[in-house]
């Protein structure tokens, strides 16, 4: 063997053996240094330093490591002993919906009859003549007593601007007398299918309140807003995301229209957190004429797949369950109009499968998610293995039974672990005990072999992912009526639930393998936070804050 050739392989043999950061001859374009680094990667958990180069990790490790990949234009980030994670992957949200809210009324706070009477006086104020007043998010079961808001409430107030203020969990809407004589609603209007028109029993009059399919008898005489608006709402969806650690978020999006506005702020730099958009279910055709296989698109926006829905929410008491509701045994729940007619979900279902698609279905009762299930078995059996990654979104109320079954056929449960705290508070008083125990039933699900996805439902829920995080652990209820946890037992850890808001949530959009951890070659994906939650006891979890975040190896808040 000559000597040059020898040489070259008693070098390159000795690199082999070096460090992986200390392959790397480019410096680094960010580093971050003494911190406690959770990395999500189980070979290798905790590190003190990440360095990033070109929107990548290229090197985790000791800070005496990382410090050899520092340069004259390196970005330095002195963690000062700071816990640094994985971006948050918040895996159910209605982002430009929430955007749209955080510009609009706010009617989450309001506690009474009277002080949800003046927000809305007061949001009359600033409009125009004939201007919607829309979006709220109210939640009844803070009034005290819990009552339905009703028009009368709000006509006087509101005589030149129509209302349709919806609840917090979007299956039920407050019209006022206006709204409803733009669309016709009168005491003579049936409730269509999948949907309630709730009538004062003494009159026959509609209250104001619209359930589901009712919804869009008001809804669809709502304008558009105007693309600028959009751009608008999307950018106050971003600003939250980034000060809570919100890197990617999965867009449960109620039509296809949110792809032209991600795209734009794409195109313009502005697009600081990742989106896997879901489109309706009803687009299969579509999709399938088109060829087109999900998820496709780049790293920052990408097509996820089909969202439907098989019934509605607890709150509105159109979550479908086997047995009657507790608090009103004339109902046990309905059909979401994407069940209607008879049989139409598994053909859209089918066809996905057909065409290689991913499927997202809500489903919150008991009985709505068995009828899933049932689909979900046949169609699989029919077509034979593949890797689908279908979801469950919710999961909410499940017999034992079903969440083995979950686990055989390979479905995900994209579930919201805040909503459990926010439920709790009332959730036995329209289901009973015996119900509740299988309810955000995460521990079971785990046990079962279930893969968790957890998300926010925002705004449903603070799109906040410490305080899912908090809720996941604890199970204290918001009002602290449960220290100890609302049916305890289903708590889970502290790293099962990152891992539920990280690699998780990656692997639901089958991105497990470049984000979702903290590891070389990932997207450089990173929150670091105020304070060590591995540290501090579960309760004190919900005190943490984020103190930066970076998408990309770009730090996008603070800017």
């Amino acid at each position: 063997m000559k000597k040059r050739t020898w040489i070259l392989l008693v070098f390159l043999a000795g690199t082999a053996l070096l460090p992986a950061c200390a392959r790397v001859r480019a410096m680094a374009d960010l580093a971050l240094l003494g911190g406690s680094v959770w990395t999500g990667d189980s070979g290798r958990p905790w590190a003190e330093a990440v360095a990033v180069r070109g929107g990548r990790i290229v090197a985790v490790g000791t800070s005496k490591d990382i410090r050899r990949l520092v340069g004259r234009d390196s970005r330095v980030i002195d963690l000062g002993g700071a816990l640094v994670v994985p971006g948050f992957i918040d895996s159910h949200t209605h982002f430009l919906d929430g955007g749209f809210a955080l510009l609009s009324i706010r009617l989450r706070e309001a506690r009474s009859r009277d002080d949800f009477v003046a927000r809305i006086q007061d949001k009359a104020a600033e409009l125009a003549k004939g201007e919607w007043i829309l979006n709220g998010d109210w939640d009844h079961q803070q009034f005290d007593p819990p009552e339905l808001p009703h028009r009368e409430w709000i006509d006087a107030v509101t005589p030149e601007n129509p209302v349709c203020v919806n609840r917090h969990d979007g299956h039920m809407v407050l019209a006022n007398s206006l709204a409803l004589k733009l669309a016709g609603v009168t005491a003579g209007t049936s409730s269509p299918a999948g949907g309630e028109i709730l009538k004062d029993p003494r009159t026959g009059e509609p209250t104001g309140i619209l359930k589901d399919a009712a919804m869009e008898l008001v809804t669809r005489h709502i304008p558009e807003p105007t693309f600028g608006i959009r751009l608008k709402a999307a950018g106050a969806a971003l600003r939250l995301a980034a000060e809570n650690g919100v890197t990617s978020t999965h867009d449960m999006a109620y039509g296809t229209g949110n792809l032209a506005v991600y795209r734009e702020l794409l195109d313009s730099g502005k697009l600081t957190c990742r989106i896997f958009l879901y489109v309706p279910i009803v687009e299969v055709d579509a999709f399938s004429r088109l060829s087109l296989k999900t998820p496709f698109g780049n790293e920052f926006i990408k097509i996820g797949g089909l969202k439907g829905f098989v019934d509605g929410s607890l709150g509105s008491s159109t979550a479908l369950f086997f047995e009657p509701y507790a608090d009103d045994p004339q109902v046990s729940g309905l059909f979401h109009p994407d069940m209607i007619p008879e049989g139409v979900m598994e053909q859209r279902i089918r066809a996905a499968d057909a065409a290689g698609l991913q499927v997202a279905v809500h489903a919150i009762g008991d009985r709505a998610n068995a009828v899933l299930l049932d689909i979900f078995e046949k169609v699989i059996a029919q077509n034979g293995p593949r890797d689908r990654r279908w979801r469950i979104e919710h999961a909410q109320h499940l017999r034992p039974g079903d969440m083995e079954r979950m686990a055989r056929l390979g479905i995900i449960a994209s579930v919201q672990p805040y909503h459990a705290i926010d439920d709790g508070r009332w959730a036995e008083r329209k289901i009973g005990p015996a119900r509740c125990r299988t309810t955000y039933a995460f521990r079971s699900l785990l046990d079962s072999g279930v893969r968790l996805a957890a998300g926010s439902d925002w705004t449903v829920a603070p799109l906040d992912p410490l305080a899912g995080i908090y809720a996941a652990v604890t199970r204290r209820t918001t009002d602290g009526k449960h220290p100890e946890g609302w049916y305890p037992e289903q708590k889970i850890s502290l790293e099962e639930a990152l891992r539920a808001y990280t690699t998780n949530g990656a692997y639901a959009e089958f991105a497990e393998k470049s984000k979702g951890l903290i590891k070389e070659d990932f997207l450089a994906d990173l929150v670091v936070l105020n304070r060590n939650i591995f540290e501090v006891s579960p309760e004190k979890i919900v005190e943490a804050r984020v103190k930066t975040t970076i998408v990309g190896g770009r730090i996008v808040f603070p800017n």
